[in-house]
């Protein structure tokens, strides 16, 4: 169960960290230009940094909602798994048979 969710736990990471890296590179750009800027943008300073902070705050949102939900799909099939397993041995070795086939063409 852990390594089927892995891909997707390690996708969710880097986009993750993509995003901090990109909200931090901005906030390092906004503290350069606010010390060489004049008063003129003072007030598009200040809208965008309270647009960083929105943004930080709703990728921490996401990323909990994208933790709890793979939490959840984990919690629901092994659940199923479970309570059904040769049902659940069977759709494995079809599955198994489908992508061998499919290798198997090429």
């Amino acid at each position: 169960m852990d390594q089927a969710m892995h891909p997707l736990k390690e996708g969710t990471n880097r986009l993750a960290d993509d995003f901090r890296a990109v909200v931090s590179d901005a906030e390092q750009l906004l503290r350069a230009a606010a010390n060489q800027a004049g008063e003129g943008y003072a007030e598009a300073r200040e809208r965008l940094e309270a647009s960083l902070k929105a943004a930080r705050q709703e990728l921490d949102t996401f990323e909990d909602q994208m933790i709890d939900g793979a939490r959840r799909a984990g919690r629901a099939t092994d659940g199923y798994v479970r309570d059904h397993p040769w049902e659940s041995i069977a759709v494995g070795a079809g599955i198994g048979v489908l992508v061998g086939l499919l290798i198997g063409r090429r």
